[in-house]
């Protein structure tokens, strides 16, 4: 049965970091690239941040380039996000999934505010 569990998300002023994790089970994980979606309160999940199977192709939307960091380790079959510099508009649920399939996680709650 496939898994995937995200956790780390929270409350963070603006200007913090958060880490998110994303741990799997159920499949070949190192076969797969792994992303990170996000959905805010009324609108359409968006793509966050995408990372090749063997880690070293990594891309991102516009709006978290140079603040937010995937990464993975094949080893514990888990994917990171990495959040820097955080602003109100990073607020939303955070979920991360193997790309090309339809296996997600249950998501994880981010909301930055003072």
């Amino acid at each position: 049965q496939v898994q995937l569990v995200e956790s780390g998300g929270g409350l963070v002023q603006p200007g913090g970091s958060l880490r998110l994790s994303c741990a799997t089970s159920g499949f070949t994980f190192r076969d797969f690239a792994m992303r990170w979606y996000r959905q805010a309160p009324g609108k359409e999940r968006e793509f966050v941040a995408h990372i090749g199977p063997d880690g070293v192709n990594a891309i991102y939307e516009d709006s978290v380039k140079g603040r937010f960091t995937i990464s993975r380790d094949n080893r514990k079959a888990a994917v990171f996000l990495q959040m820097n510099n955080l602003t109100p508009e990073d607020t939303a649920v955070y979920y991360c999934r193997a790309a090309m399939t339809e296996w997600w996680g249950q998501g994880t709650q981010v909301t930055v505010s003072s």
